[in-house]
């Protein structure tokens, strides 16, 4: 599956022993020989009364990560698909980052809450003295200014003029790989062009730069709300194409709206992988 480019496996699970390990992953992951995706999305039994999934996500690289906005919305799809009394009754979803509520719209996208975002720097984590608006890097590509909020995972925002031609290649990894976010982070590169309306390039922790990423699209827009001039919804575009994400503001959840396609199904031999 993907949405707007960011790709998936989506496979079921009997349980935490029945997942690949993080070398099998990482082979699968591959373009060339394997499957390839961003991300592989684990379908899991619900663990709590009321819930209709339990999910886990495995970055490109085989690490366990704790969010995916553009991987629940297709993982909404697909039970949302599954279910016998049909896709209009919202989904309640469970993840290592919480529970998502998910909504399957009539136009055919599908709407995810992705929590509260969290703007204290040991909920990503992120060594600071305190919570602020931005923050000084010094990294091995330059110094940056960041702002820092966790979506149930950890994300940098550099806002630029030009996503075009923002130096995601370098200050990416840079960023990513700084020592003082002890599990890494990702990074997002932002332009605003009006209250409304931004554009976005994101470089994922142990994946590099992918075409959307839903979480990513979500930090972007609560650290310019905490800059002060974007809106309470507001048009995301990256690479892969667009997203809507609403946000009313501190205490209240975050809302990702967008696409989630089935590119194909089949079956793997993991052993053989």
């Amino acid at each position: 599956m993907h949405g707007l480019g960011n790709d998936f496996i989506v496979f079921d699970a009997a349980g935490p022993g029945s997942v690949p390990s993080a070398a099998e992953l990482r082979r699968l992951s591959d373009r060339r020989t394997g499957i390839g995706f961003d991300q592989a999305l684990v379908l899991e039994p619900p663990r709590r009364s009321g819930t209709d999934v339990y999910y886990r996500i495995f970055n490109a690289d085989g690490s366990e990560v704790e969010q995916c906005g553009n991987g629940a919305r297709c993982i909404a799809r697909l039970v949302g698909s599954r279910r016998q009394e049909g896709i209009e009754r919202p989904l309640v979803m469970d993840s290592p980052a919480g529970i998502v509520n998910a909504r399957l719209r009539q136009d055919g996208l599908v709407a995810v809450a992705m929590g509260v975002p969290n703007f204290d720097p040991a909920s990503l984590p992120f060594e600071a003295e305190g919570s602020a608006a931005t923050y000084h890097l010094d990294t091995s590509a330059g110094p940056v200014e960041i702002g820092a909020v966790s979506i149930g995972n950890p994300h940098a925002v550099i806002r630029v003029r030009d996503v075009t031609t923002a130096p995601v290649d370098t200050v990416g990894p840079a960023v990513e790989n700084h020592p003082r976010f002890p599990r890494r982070v990702n990074v997002g590169f932002l332009e605003i062009l009006a209250p409304d309306h931004v554009r976005l390039r994101v470089f994922e922790r142990g994946v590099g730069e992918t075409l959307a990423c839903g979480t990513g699209a979500c930090a972007a827009v609560a650290v310019g709300r905490r800059y002060g001039p974007l809106a309470e919804e507001v048009s995301v575009d990256v690479p892969g194409g667009r997203m809507i994400v609403r946000w009313p503001g501190p205490g209240e959840p975050i809302w990702l709206t967008g696409p989630a396609e089935t590119a194909f199904e089949g079956h793997v031999d993991v052993a053989g992988a």
